[in-house]
């Protein structure tokens, strides 16, 4: 498969996902907790087997979240795989405000080239390819993606980034996490800037604010793994941003033997 096919399918997989959880977010489900105590729905699982099961004809290897116990000998010798969040923002899916996500990302030679994030409950796609940048594409409904196409998608999407508020400063933060370090990054901007705005918001719909140019930044201080940024890094660079680590130079990397990230920056 060349890789307008493998962004068609991956788009497919994520919709199909989103499907599925958008169906238990509405009936009355339940939460359990994984062994590092963070939540799990059937929503997570249901859609981990929805994208798999379309993934699976590209022949390619997956890694996701909900199978993230792959031996690192193992996976060490891949030079391209998917990367998966079914479900990002499982706390925003429990509070019920709707900022969670669909997370495929793919990853060659550590890098991500592609990236794909479906917004279920605001019909919003977001999507990358490495040679033809970042677009964002409305009103996203199960039935138009049966039949889809590269060009077509490229033709009805917008072009990222497409906004910029020159007047205010607008930085990133998490809906759920706020650190210490974060607080501090953020008073060091307003000593550089004279109006600054926290602009709060769930999943990896923080990266996808700077990608499109709604916010100047994304500093996180805090725990995230490689399956919460791979798409969203892929749809920031594809818009010309840039995701590095604390020092503002070095990218992120993907497929370490320990998939936990750096504290890193998105601007």
């Amino acid at each position: 498969m060349n890789y307008n096919d493998l962004l068609v399918t991956a788009i497919k997989a994520s919709v199909e996902a989103g499907d599925v959880i958008s169906e238990v977010y509405r009936s009355a489900f339940t939460v359990e907790h994984k062994e590092d105590k963070s939540p799990l729905t059937l929503a997570d699982t249901l859609a981990n087997e929805v994208i798999s099961k379309v993934l699976k004809e590209t022949k390619l290897p997956i890694l996701s979240e909900e199978g993230k116990s792959i031996n690192y000998e193992e996976r060490k010798e891949w030079k391209s795989f998917w990367m998966v969040d079914p479900l990002d923002g499982t706390k925003e899916f429990i509070k019920r405000n709707g900022e969670f996500t669909v997370n495929i990302a793919l990853i060659e030679n550590n890098t991500p080239v592609m990236g794909v994030i479906f917004v279920p409950e605001k019909k919003i796609l977001y999507f990358a390819s490495h040679k033809d940048g970042s677009y964002r594409l409305d009103n996203v409904n199960p039935g138009i993606i049966n039949n889809i196409s590269y060009s077509w998608l490229i033709s009805e999407s917008k072009k990222l980034p497409f906004k910029k508020d020159e007047d205010t400063y607008k930085v990133v933060g998490s809906r759920s996490h706020m650190s210490e370090e974060t607080v501090e990054f953020i008073n060091t901007l307003k000593k550089e800037h004279r109006n600054i705005e926290i602009v709060s918001i769930g999943s990896s719909l923080k990266l996808c604010l700077v990608a499109e140019g709604s916010a100047n930044i994304y500093p996180r201080f805090g725990p995230t793994y490689e399956w919460d940024t791979g798409a969203g890094h892929a749809i920031a660079k594809g818009a010309g941003k840039k995701v590095v680590h604390t020092d503002m130079i070095t990218p992120l990397r993907y497929n370490k033997n320990n998939l936990l990230n750096p504290y890193f920056i998105v601007l």
